[in-house]
């Protein structure tokens, strides 16, 4: 059976690039200070959150831990990575009925 990552790890993952690309585009063109205020914070939790979910998940490679790191598109990266894993390696536990 395969297993995906956790729904949370999907969810801070995305917003970590959106976040990222917000903020760029922001800097890019009109450069509004609340949105830089907004948006800072917003990548640096989502970015926080990607590395130690991602970190403690039992099925997550050393690759995908290590690609977790990587800033803006890290955590879809090791989400990928974590999508393709190897269908054998994590098991669910097997449950005897009573």
């Amino acid at each position: 059976m395969h297993l995906r990552p956790p729904r949370h790890v999907r969810v801070a993952a995305h917003a970590e690039l959106i976040s990222l690309i917000v903020m760029l585009a922001n800097l890019f063109t009109v450069h509004l200070k609340p949105i830089s205020s907004l948006m800072g914070p917003t990548h640096g939790c989502a970015y926080l959150f990607v590395v130690i979910a991602t970190w403690r998940l039992e099925e997550a490679t050393t690759a995908a831990k290590f690609l977790a790191v990587v800033p803006g598109a890290g955590g879809l990266l090791a989400l990928r990575l974590l999508d393709t894993a190897d269908p054998g390696r994590a098991q669910p536990k097997e449950v005897i009925p009573s």
